[in-house]
């Protein structure tokens, strides 16, 4: 079966951290950016983070900087975010996608992420940041 499928997510205190992992069937990453994306009730949809295909270009949305760290594993088809020092604000459904093209950060940081259409989408994975 073709899909991306995350796991990780979970409810945690202030300042504590998570790691999300995005797991992908049916198809090698090798070829793909791959990035994550949330959305939280109320709010449209947002790049948090991306990743180029040979991992020398990397996105991330101003919010998460300096907390947020994106890397992939190619050889296990896999990719992660690690979320340190969370804040309330990063409470959302975190989606992981995977998709063609050189313009990760054009896409990643697009005001509307939700006007492109990614070649793989997870079906997320809840992050609750609550004290």
């Amino acid at each position: 079966q073709v899909q991306l499928v995350e796991s990780g997510g979970g409810v945690v205190q202030p300042g504590g951290s998570l790691r999300l992992s995005c797991a992908a069937s049916g198809f090698t990453l090798d070829d793909y950016a791959i990035g994550w994306f949330r959305q939280a009730p109320g709010k449209e949809r947002e790049g948090v983070s991306c990743i180029s295909k040979s991992a020398d270009i990397t996105y991330y949305v101003d919010s998460v900087k300096g907390r947020f760290t994106i890397s992939r594993d190619n050889a296990k088809n896999m990719f992660y975010l690690q979320m340190n020092n969370l804040k309330p604000e990063d409470t959302a459904v975190y989606h992981c996608a995977a998709f063609r093209g050189i313009l990760v950060q054009y896409i990643c940081g697009a005001p509307d992420v939700s006007q492109f259409e990614f070649d793989y989408w997870g079906l997320g994975t809840q992050v609750t940041v609550s004290s």
